[in-house]
């Protein structure tokens, strides 16, 4: 997907010479054609260009942004990860896990409303944090690759102004998001994932959007309460 593809209506934060991969758009198409998204607003993350991807529940982008990831290369999480301080974390344990995830906000450790992409092991995705100067975050988000945008203990981070804008506001009641695989093939990270005809996708846009509204399920809840160590990482 080239930039000029993207629409003028779409926040587009991604430097214009990183296209959107091919995958990231068969997996949109697959998304939109089988109604995965039950209805929901919808995100792609693609860990390999370090990008994130936000749909509507109609599956019309709504913007896309780069994004600074776990420092670890993994798809899955080690056990108990969730629970740990981040200091506590080794760098070994700091992926991003990949999969399909019900996200929902829910409360975190110090009062905060935090968006859970998968709340038990505490990986959501929130604005830049720059309270470690040493990390540079700021300029690893600012710069054109993606080979930089790996050093979070495991969330996912976005500019402040993309967060307030687009995700924060399309996901005020959940959605789902996609987290594309590092070493995973894509259908071990999305059971009943095939790769759909882009023309086929297109043709059932129409009919989608009436089923998802005539199955929408909400999102799970987060817990009522965060346990005193459950922190966003």
């Amino acid at each position: 997907m080239s930039a000029k593809a993207r629409g003028a209506d779409v926040r587009d934060e991604v430097d214009p010479g990183q296209p959107v991969s091919e995958t990231v758009v068969d997996i949109a198409g697959w998304v939109i054609a089988s109604g995965d998204n039950r209805g929901l607003p919808f995100a792609i993350i693609d860990k390999e260009a370090a990008q994130v991807l936000v749909f509507g529940a109609d599956g019309k982008l709504k913007g896309l942004a780069p994004a600074l990831i776990g420092s670890a290369v993994g798809d899955d999480s080690a056990p108990g990860v969730g629970d740990r301080e981040l200091k506590d974390i080794p760098m070994k344990d700091r992926t991003t896990p990949a999969g399909r995830f019900l996200a929902a906000y829910g409360p975190a450790t110090g009062g905060q409303r935090v968006l859970w992409v998968d709340y038990a092991t505490a990986v959501s995705i929130h604005p830049l944090a720059t309270s470690n100067r040493a990390e540079k975050r700021e300029e690893r988000l600012a710069t054109p690759k993606p080979d930089d945008n790996r050093i979070t203990h495991g969330c996912i981070n976005v500019s402040a102004d993309f967060y307030e804008e687009v995700v924060k506001v399309t996901f005020a009641k959940g959605g789902v998001f996609y987290v594309l695989p590092d070493e995973m093939t894509l259908a071990e990270a999305f059971p009943g994932y095939a790769t759909p005809s882009l023309l086929a996708s297109l043709a059932q846009v129409a009919k989608i959007v009436t089923y998802n509204a005539a199955v929408a399920t909400p999102p799970a809840k987060a817990p009522a309460k965060a346990p005193a160590s459950k922190i966003s990482r």
